[in-house]
């Protein structure tokens, strides 16, 4: 039995449906409402900040996965990851369970440098402080040997579906309705984003391969980075017409913040958007050879046909 503990967003149904294909239909959904991906999964209601209910989501798994998603609020991330990850370590250990955390960049500072899996988590933003805290519980817990654990961590998402992201709400979703897109403070800066199908591919094969454990690993992205100019020239070539747009400078965004509350929360992160953003990936590359990126070309079209832009 392989369990995903927070299983209600894209990452968690993508796994799903990756485990069901080449791992296991044995399969368990964790959430506060799950929902069947695949003929066979088990249902299991629980909120992970109870310690009981992560007790008894666990039981009789050999696999856990973390892919729960907090409300995007610095305060709730800064109070509820400590407990979600001491809660699950402490179920995984009971129960003898190994666990693959899905973690993001937002520990890591907000500078150029090049991202590697032994990059300080140093972030002076909350929700990097929460991602830290999280992840250090974890990292502990692996060197003490008190659990089998890995972290796998992504970059900013993409792709089709439900994913969430800024590049999907401020692109994708305003040609979905004809609006202009929007980018955050430049648009001549490189990006790392990750196919959101490949992120749960890859977590997946991590963890169903039993010498991965007990280390950090950075999920595949197509090393070919594109600027937001080139994501948006992708776009215009791919739908046959010149797609405007608007770069939204720092004023802007700090008078909007006092009006829109998604805005105000992602304020701590904006520093990235000026600066390249260059996450590596090549441990896992170098690991599975086999492994086959999307492309960004290829990934951009993915969510056009299933947005329906034309």
């Amino acid at each position: 039995m392989q369990v995903i503990l927070g299983a209600n967003g894209i990452i968690g149904e993508e796994l799903a449906k990756e485990l069901n294909a080449n791992y296991t239909t044995e399969i368990k959904l964790v959430g506060r409402n799950p929902k069947k991906v695949n003929t066979n999964d088990v249902l299991f209601k629980a909120d992970l900040l109870n310690l009981e209910e992560v007790f008894k989501a666990i039981e009789n798994a050999e696999i856990a996965y973390l892919t729960v998603g907090l409300a995007y609020k610095s305060d709730v991330w800064l109070t509820d990851w400590s407990i979600i990850m001491n809660n699950v370590i402490t179920a995984c250990k009971a129960n003898n369970c190994k666990l693959v955390y899905f973690d993001n960049t937002y520990a890591y500072a907000q500078d150029s440098k090049i991202q590697l899996e032994n990059t300080p988590l140093k972030s002076e933003g909350k929700k990097g402080k929460a991602k830290k805290l999280a992840a250090e519980l974890l990292l502990a817990a692996i060197k003490q040997q008190e659990i089998n654990a890995v972290i796998c961590r992504a970059p900013e998402f993409y792709g089709p579906g439900k994913t969430k992201g800024l590049t999907n709400s401020l692109i994708f979703e305003n040609l979905k309705i004809d609006k202009k897109p929007k980018v955050f403070l430049s648009d001549s800066v490189l990006r790392t984003l990750i196919y959101t199908p490949d992120a749960s591919k890859a977590m997946a094969l991590i963890g169903n391969t039993t010498d991965a454990y007990g280390q950090t690993w950075h999920l595949p992205c197509d090393d070919n980075r594109l600027t937001y100019k080139g994501i948006i020239a992708e776009i215009s070539t791919q739908l046959g017409r010149k797609i405007k747009y608007t770069v939204l400078n720092s004023l802007v965004l700090k008078i909007v913040s006092f009006f829109n509350e998604n805005i105000k929360e992602t304020q701590e992160l904006l520093p990235r958007y000026a600066i390249d953003n260059i996450f590596d990936s090549s441990k896992f590359k170098k690991k599975f050879p086999s492994f086959r990126v999307t492309t960004y070309p290829e990934g951009i079209k993915s969510v056009l046909d299933d947005y329906q832009i034309k």
